[in-house]
């Protein structure tokens, strides 16, 4: 499933260009996933209380065009791939007259009490049913 979030850029996010600064689209990335999260009923707070701990492993992200002070921006967020140990997010930014302006991949690692470790069943079987 893809979902997606839109946000509007305020000036405090933008370079000296009044463009969005590349550090904030981690933040607006960030906050895709979250949304995202809290689609599939797993939010941040409820696999916090199940033990359950995603720490990001690497990120890819490919600058394709800007998006501009005050624009919506839109984000496209989906699981490419996941298994107990891994997941793969495939996240698009598209800006208001809808192209694409950045491409990620965000590698996260499944952990608990601060150590990898496998997902639960439940946990693993419920993100599959949002695989893309």
């Amino acid at each position: 499933m893809i979902f997606t979030f839109q946000k509007r850029i305020y000036g405090f996010e933008c370079d000296i260009y009044g463009h969005l600064n590349n550090a904030n689209y981690l933040q607006l990335l960030e906050a895709a996933r979250s949304e995202a999260s809290i689609e599939m009923n797993l939010p941040v707070g409820v696999l916090k209380d199940m033990g359950v701990q995603m720490f990001v492993y690497r990120f890819e992200l490919n600058y394709l065009k800007a998006v501009d002070l005050e624009e919506i921006a839109t984000v496209k967020s989906c699981f490419s791939e996941i298994s107990r140990l891994k997941g793969i997010w495939h996240q698009e930014v598209y800006n208001a007259k809808g192209e694409k302006c950045l491409d990620a991949l965000l590698t996260v690692v499944f952990a608990s009490e601060g150590k990898a470790k496998r997902l639960p069943v439940e946990v693993y079987e419920q993100f599959r049913l949002y695989l893309e």
